[in-house]
């Protein structure tokens, strides 16, 4: 067997492949594994590159098989969000505290913010396994046990309003709307169009928990690496596929700049759209996802910073004051002149993360998709925003503090991840019936090629390109 792509669907398809006895063997255009979990290390600084937030932690538990609790970091602090008013919010893991926080901070009452929890809870209790880890919905799934305990929540999906009028409803408090709104934002959506079926993922925080691993997000691709080794499985690092050969239906070699493998089955953890561009040019992507929107995507700058910053944890949100001007600028393919910052710093936790008396700063903004803009101009514009706005909102000039520099935009995240234009999720979730509008992980057109990752279903995120290989795994059968 042969899996194209080493991020962190193909390794976790990797490992339950390999323990069903098969002989694997993992392509990956890259020199380490991880996909978009990656990681950087300039002058004692270390910076995870991609993914920072680690939920569902039993998904990496299976595949490794042991517990992880002595080596990951279980958050008593999610998010500090910052408004440019100097408000302040703790988003306490613990529901109950956070609802205090929330009551105490924004006078929103502590019921609705459980009544909100709860409402998360059930819609995500009742559609996980539907639609998260189960094939693209099929009669046979709409009538499976899973099928049926979804269809109960059905009038409570909401999947025809948008997320932002349904927090209205919920939160008197526009601080408190503009707080769940950011959750759209974890698979690239636009709260103002993301259906409010997406209210779910806070559920995944505030009702099960975050988690962070002792040496930095960038461990699980490192831990799932190790454990498809000891499995047997070989890695072929720096070696890109470039073509799958067929014989009808069925792969039977996949060809690389310098080598061709025989195969049996193929797993593909690439962009879908690479996938028919390149690997597979005889068979065109099928119309209904060439015309479908995609996510946006990121500009990101990795600092390392020249001094501490008490007031700040390991995630943090600088929020913009219009936030809908925010998600209209990046439909429009550009920025708004006040953007919405996140700020992730691992040595908070990880230590060895910075030298003594600094930090790893992750600054991130949402950006739109690449189309061809000018962006050494958006990337330039972004970051004199980002340091105008910590320095009016944390009282931090840090201009001068930036001791190592480094980036990331939609052109580079193309070229490094393979993402279509630099699209961080694939198509946008923003239609109300996105969830069965993602490629499925296994077509009627290739009898022996199946699909993972980010692109495909169930979605981006590491829960959910966790999911992909468990789907996929479920689908072959030796």
């Amino acid at each position: 067997m042969v899996i194209i792509g080493a991020g962190i669907a193909g390794l976790a398809a990797a490992i339950r492949l390999a323990k069903k006895g098969f002989a694997v063997r993992v392509l990956e255009a890259g020199s380490q594994p991880g996909g978009k979990m990656s990681e950087i290390r300039k002058e004692g600084f270390r910076f995870d590159t991609g993914p920072s937030l680690f939920t569902l932690p039993h998904l990496v538990e299976e595949l490794l098989e042991e517990k992880l609790s002595s080596k990951y970091h279980k958050l008593n602090l999610i998010t500090r969000y910052f408004w440019e008013d100097g408000t302040l919010v703790n988003a306490w893991a613990e529901a109950d505290k956070f609802a205090l926080e929330m009551e105490h901070v924004l006078g929103v009452p502590a019921s609705a913010v459980h009544k909100y929890l709860d409402e998360a809870r059930f819609l995500y209790e009742h559609t996980a396994e539907m639609f998260i880890f189960n094939p693209v919905m099929s009669l046979k799934t709409l009538f499976s046990a899973a099928g049926l305990h979804a269809l109960k929540a059905l009038p409570r999906l909401k999947a025809f309003r948008s997320m932002h009028s349904y927090h209205e409803q919920c939160f008197s408090n526009p601080k408190a709307v503009q707080l769940f709104d950011r959750f759209a934002t974890y698979n690239g959506s636009d709260p103002y169009k993301a259906p409010a079926t997406l209210t779910m993922i806070p559920h995944l925080e505030h009702n099960l928990g975050a988690w962070f691993p002792q040496g930095g997000i960038y461990q699980i691709a490192q831990d799932l690496e190790n454990k498809a080794k000891q499995l047997g499985v070989s890695f072929h690092h720096n070696e890109a596929a470039t073509l799958i050969h067929f014989r009808g239906k069925k792969a039977y070699t996949v060809q690389t700049s310098s080598n061709t493998y025989e195969t049996d089955l193929v797993i593909s953890d690439v962009d879908i759209a690479r996938v028919y561009d390149h690997l597979i040019p005889h068979k065109p992507l099928p119309m209904r996802y060439i015309n479908r929107p995609v996510s946006s995507s990121a500009i990101i700058f990795y600092w390392g910073i020249r001094r501490t910053s008490p007031m700040l944890d390991v995630h943090n949100i600088l929020f913009a004051e219009d936030y809908r001007k925010e998600f209209d600028a990046l439909a429009n393919g550009t920025l708004a002149d006040d953007l919405t910052v996140y700020l992730f710093i691992s040595s908070k936790i990880v230590k060895s993360d910075a030298p003594e008396g600094c930090e790893n700063w992750f600054a991130m903004i949402n950006a739109p998709y690449d189309r061809g803009q000018n962006w050494n101009e958006l990337r330039l514009k972004a970051r004199n925003i980002i340091l105008s706005k910590v320095q009016r909102i944390l009282g931090m000039d840090i201009s001068k503090d930036i001791l190592v520099e480094d980036y990331a935009d939609p052109p580079l995240i193309a070229i490094k991840t393979g993402s279509w234009r630099g699209a961080l999720y694939g198509i946008s979730s923003n239609d109300p019936m996105a969830a069965f509008l993602r490629h499925p992980n296994k077509v009627s057109a290739f009898s022996n090629v199946y699909f993972v990752g980010g692109s495909v279903h169930p979605g981006g995120g590491i829960p959910l390109c966790l999911a992909s290989a468990k789907i996929v795994d479920k689908l072959i059968k030796k």
